[in-house]
């Protein structure tokens, strides 16, 4: 009998391989020191950078943590959850996996942690989904220029500093300055959209902030029906520095989610600043070396790696969009410090709150001279743009003249005019908290303004009668304000003229 020995070798190496797989161990490793939500490890030899740990914590859940520093015999790595459950001598096993998150309709409406864990007592998340938290972005060949309005519904950005789908705009400002009110806005101003084909789906990532002031939030957010569209992800000034790190990477790969089933998302980071000085944290503990400030040198990688992923993708690939909106928060007004200069540079524009402009009474305190959109003008309705083309430079003008003037100097006829017209204006586009305006209500005011009908009424008057104009084209003066949201522009069928008539027709009444 012929023995095929091939045959025999391949049968032994076939059980060998499946008896070493039922054996097949998790590499484990030893805590050697541990605090301030960092610990290092020793004996995980062949742990890769980013990789998921999981830290033994007697009589619970494993924690988990996350590789950051490849040393000679030690890993450096940050812990996610309470670092106070673990100490020297616990094991530590590698899960050869990268952090995920829950994503997909499920996680609407909710408030979760910086893991994607609920925090708001409503049970747990209806979603099978998860997502990789850190990825590269998709490349210029996946992605398509700025085109669809992303409307604030507050005046003032809407006409000067327009926003599109896709867009990354910064908000920039002194603490207290209204910059999460802005934001807030924006969000609540979706609600629109979602009874049209194209909804917005919101997600609000709140790093380093007080829980009463995320709290104060969600109420607002509840209270204008915001929430069905909207999730809150906090890590809160009271969670570890490595939650603060990781909370808007989670926000994104949430929103990511929808962008790459071809809907539109929007995300604001409230606020970078504070995830920087947490990542500051890590990085010293960790013994990186110091940069600038004392940050580590691929703090701006930090932001960059993630605010790229905000995109309009090319409709290959479904046409979805990310737009962010990241918050930083200056000291002084000094927006050439490093994280505020980092995050102007990687953006498509900024928004800057002025204190003195908040303190003078307009909110909000948006100063247009240094406030741009790169990219949003594209994106704009044709409306808008033709009445509020000068409109910046009406207000810079006026600015100007103000300075002047009150040096107490005669002044001729016209530049006392333009006094007026600005100061009107600079009335017009004050607005107050969580009320959102319709666009093309945006457009009948400041057209009533180009056209000079606010000039005979004393600033008091000017927010009244603007009302009582909106109210107007609501009743009356609707087929007006129907023909203006069709055609999306004034210069067609002499509907400029039709619209001026109308305000005519409003003021005469009004002023009787």
């Amino acid at each position: 009998m012929k023995i095929n020995t091939d045959e025999i070798t391949s049968v032994i190496q076939s059980e060998v391989q499946n008896f070493s797989t039922e054996l097949e161990v998790s590499e484990v490793g030893t805590v050697v020191e541990v605090g301030d939500g960092i610990a290092r490890v020793y004996g995980l030899s062949k742990a890769m950078s980013g990789e998921m740990l999981a830290f033994d914590n007697e009589g619970g859940e494993p924690i988990l943590g996350q590789v950051m520093n490849l040393e000679q015999d030690i890993v450096g790595a940050v812990i996610f959850g309470d670092y106070l459950g673990i100490k020297e001598g616990d094991t530590v096993r590698a899960t050869g996996q990268l952090l995920s998150v829950p994503v997909g309709e499920g996680v609407l409406g909710r408030v979760l942690n910086a893991l994607g864990q609920p925090i708001d007592g409503k049970g747990p998340i209806a979603s099978d989904e998860t997502a990789k938290v850190d990825i590269i972005a998709p490349g210029i060949a996946e992605r398509q220029p700025v085109t669809q309005p992303m409307q604030f519904g507050v005046k003032a950005v809407d006409s000067m500093i327009p926003v599109g789908r896709g867009q990354r705009e910064l908000i920039i400002g002194d603490r207290k300055t209204g910059k999460t009110a802005v934001a807030i806005d924006a969000i609540i101003n979706q609600k629109s959209t979602h009874d049209t084909d194209e909804p917005v789906y919101c997600f609000y990532v709140a790093v380093g902030q007080k829980e009463s002031t995320v709290a104060g939030v969600v109420a607002a957010l509840e209270a204008n029906g915001a929430m069905a569209y909207t999730t809150v992800i906090n890590a809160s000034a009271s969670e570890s520095a490595p939650m603060q790190y990781i909370a808007p990477y989670s926000g994104t790969a949430m929103a990511e989610n929808f962008m790459w089933k071809g809907k539109h998302a929007l995300v604001v980071y409230d606020d970078l600043s504070k995830q920087a000085v947490a990542y500051r944290q890590l990085s010293l503990l960790l013994r990186r070396p110091p940069g600038r400030e004392a940050y580590p040198g691929d703090v701006f990688y930090l932001h960059s790696r993630l605010l790229e992923r905000a995109t309009k993708l090319s409709d290959e690939n479904g046409g979805g969009s990310l737009t962010a909106l990241p918050i930083i928060e200056t000291q002084e007004g000094d927006v050439s410090a490093y994280i505020p200069t980092n995050v102007i540079s990687i953006t498509d524009g900024q928004i800057y709150l002025e204190p003195d402009l908040f303190f003078a009474g307009v909110r909000p305190a948006i100063n247009v001279g240094i406030s741009v959109s790169r990219v949003g003008g594209n994106a704009q309705i044709k409306a808008m743009k033709e009445v509020a083309g000068t409109l910046r430079l009406d207000l810079a003008a006026f600015r100007e003249l103000e300075a002047f003037a009150q040096l107490g100097t005669d002044l001729d006829k016209a530049t006392q005019q333009q006094l007026t017209r600005g100061a009107r204006m600079v009335e017009l586009l004050k607005q107050g908290q969580y009320q959102p305006m319709h666009v093309v209500d945006q457009v009948i005011q400041i057209f009533a303004g180009n056209k000079g009908f606010l000039d005979k009424l004393t600033t008091e008057q000017v927010q009244p009668f603007a009302t009582a104009l909106v109210e107007h084209f609501a009743g009356p003066g609707k087929p007006v304000r129907d023909e203006i949201i069709a055609k999306q522009t004034l210069k067609k069928d002499g509907l400029a003229d039709k619209l001026e008539a109308e305000i005519k027709n409003f003021a005469t009444g009004y002023t009787a």
